[in-house]
C-alpha cells in the first residue's frame, strides 16, 4: 500500500473517500473524478496483479490520479473477507484521515439461471454484492455520525427492478440475471432505509445505476455489450457519483437513481475525469 500527497483544491478539498473496485471501469473513473475535486482517495480491489484478460490495475488508477496532482492510497483487499473489509477502513483512516465518502462499487455477477446456480456461487454473490457494502457502511457510519457529515453511495443496477410481464422478454427469461439483480434490489432498499435512519446526522445515502451499459475498457475487451445496445461513457457515472457524494445531505439523500436522470435533474453536465472539460 502506498500513498502520495498534494495540496487539495476543488469541491471535495479536505475530504477522504474510499472507492471499492477501483482497479478499472466505473470504480476507477469515480476515484479519478473525486480526486480531481480534491478528495484524498483510497482505492481497493482483490489483487494488485494485472488480470489475465481485463485491462486495469490499482497501480494504474493510482498513477492516473497522481499524474493530475491527486492523492491516492492503494489497499489490496478481498471484500469477501470481513477482516479485509475492516483493514480497508482502518488503513484509510490511519493514512488519510476520517472517512467522509464511501463508494461501494465492487461487485460480482454470475449470469446463471437462479434455478440452477450453485449454493457456493449464490453465497459469493450475496457476500460481495450486499453483505460487503453493508459491512463497510457500518464501519464508517459511527465516525460520520460523530462529525455530523458523510456520504454513502452504493453502485447498483437497473436490473434490480422487477421484469415486466408476463409475457417476459428474452433477457429476463434466459440471461440468468435474477441472482445479481436481487442482490442489487436488496442494496437499493438498504440504501433508502439507511438514508432515513441517518438523515438527522447529516449523512446522505444514495444508490446509483448507469442508465445504459457503461462503455469501459473491460466491457470492450469482453465483448459483452451488443452492437445495438445503448451505451454511456464512464464519465457520466463518475459525474453522477460526484454529485451524490457532494450534495446537501439534508436534501439529496434516499435516492435510487440512474446517472443520466440525476444529472438532468441537477442541471449538470458530465465532465472529463480530470474535471477540466465538459464532455
Amino acid at each position: 500500500m502506498t500513498s502520495t500527497t498534494n495540496t487539495p483544491t476543488g469541491l471535495l478539498a479536505g475530504r477522504v473517500a474510499i472507492v471499492t473496485g477501483g482497479s478499472r471501469g466505473i470504480g476507477a473513473g469515480i476515484a479519478q473524478r473525486l480526486a480531481a475535486e480534491g478528495a484524498s482517495v483510497a482505492i481497493a480491489a482483490r489483487t494488485l496483479e494485472p488480470h489475465p484478460t481485463l485491462p486495469g490495475t490499482l497501480a494504474e488508477t493510482q498513477e492516473r490520479i497522481e499524474r493530475m496532482g491527486g492523492r491516492c492510497l492503494v489497499v489490496q483487499a478481498d471484500l469477501a473477507l470481513p477482516s479485509d473489509r475492516a483493514r480497508i477502513v482502518e488503513t484509510t483512516e490511519a493514512e488519510l484521515g476520517p472517512v467522509d465518502i464511501l463508494v461501494n462499487n465492487a461487485a460480482r455477477a454470475f449470469y446463471e439461471l437462479a434455478q440452477g446456480i450453485s449454493e457456493k456461487r449464490f453465497r459469493i454473490s450475496l457476500e460481495l454484492n450486499f453483505i460487503a457494502p453493508f459491512d463497510l457502511m457500518q464501519r464508517v457510519i459511527p465516525g460520520m455520525r460523530d462529525r455530523k457529515r458523510g456520504w454513502l453511495l452504493n453502485i447498483s443496477s437497473t436490473t434490480a427492478a422487477s421484469p415486466p410481464g408476463p409475457p417476459y422478454d428474452d433477457f429476463a427469461m434466459h440471461r440468468g440475471v435474477a441472482t445479481y439483480a436481487s442482490n442489487k434490489a436488496a442494496l437499493d432498499r438498504m440504501s433508502t432505509g439507511l438514508a432515513a435512519e441517518l438523515h438527522e446526522f447529516g449523512i446522505a445515502v444514495n444508490s446509483l445505476s448507469p442508465v445504459a451499459a457503461v462503455l469501459t475498457d473491460a466491457a470492450a475487451a469482453l465483448g459483452v455489450i451488443p452492437d445495438d445496445s445503448p451505451t454511456e461513457p464512464v464519465e457520466v457515472m463518475a459525474e453522477a457519483a460526484l454529485a451524490l457524494c457532494s450534495g446537501d445531505p439534508a436534501k439529496l439523500t434516499g435516492r435510487v437513481v440512474t446517472s443520466g436522470a440525476i444529472l438532468a435533474e441537477l442541471g449538470r453536465s458530465a465532465r472529463t475525469l480530470d474535471g477540466k472539460s465538459v464532455l
